[in-house]
C-alpha cells in the first residue's frame, strides 16, 4: 500500500533527491518547518519505506564506465527467475526492469567501451540459458535527471 504524501512530504523528497547528505538543519530551513518535524517526517518516510536509503550520485563516465546501453532481452518466460538472479550477480547490469509488451526485459548496462560492451552483451547475456534474443541501444547522452515528487519540476538547488 502507497504511503500518503502531503505538499512537505514531497518537498523533503525533492530535496533529498537533489542532496541526500543535507543536513535536518538545512531541509528545516529550506522548507520552513522546525528541525524536529523535519526529523519526524524524514523517519516516517524511512519506516514507511518511501525512502530506501541514502547513495551516492555516482558520475559512470567518471568512474572508468565511459559506454553505457539499454538492453531488450526476450526470454523463455518459465526461465524468468533463475535469469533474474544471473542479471543480478552480472556486473555492468545498474538496472533491470520487467516489461509487459514487445520485449520482456530491460537492462541499463554500462561498460568500460564498446568491446566490454560487446563482452558483457553477447557472451554474457546472450550466453545465459533462457535468453532467446537482445535489442542493444546505445546511450549517447545521459542528462542528470531532475526527478521531482512535487509539484515543481525545478531541481532544488535553482529555486
Amino acid at each position: 500500500m502507497a504511503a500518503e504524501l502531503d505538499d512537505t512530504d514531497r518537498r523533503i523528497l525533492d530535496e533529498l533527491t537533489a542532496d541526500g547528505r543535507m543536513s535536518m538543519r538545512t531541509l528545516a530551513e529550506r522548507l520552513h518547518i522546525s528541525r524536529a518535524n523535519a526529523y519526524a517526517r524524514v523517519e516516517r518516510l524511512q519506516q514507511s519505506g518511501v525512502i530506501r536509503g541514502f547513495t551516492a550520485d555516482i558520475d559512470p563516465a567518471a568512474a572508468g564506465l565511459g559506454t553505457s546501453a539499454y538492453v531488450t532481452v526476450n526470454l523463455r518466460q518459465h526461465d524468468w527467475r533463475e535469469v533474474r538472479a544471473q542479471l543480478l550477480r552480472l556486473d555492468g547490469v545498474a538496472h533491470i526492469g520487467l516489461l509487459g509488451g514487445e520485449f520482456d526485459v530491460i537492462l541499463l548496462v554500462r561498460a568500460r567501451d564498446n568491446a566490454d560492451l560487446r563482452r558483457l552483451v553477447l557472451d554474457e547475456i546472450q550466453g545465459m540459458p533462457g535468453v532467446l534474443n537482445t535489442r542493444t541501444h546505445l546511450v549517447f547522452e545521459e542528462p542528470r535527471p531532475t526527478m521531482g515528487f512535487g509539484r515543481s519540476r525545478t531541481p532544488p538547488a535553482e529555486r
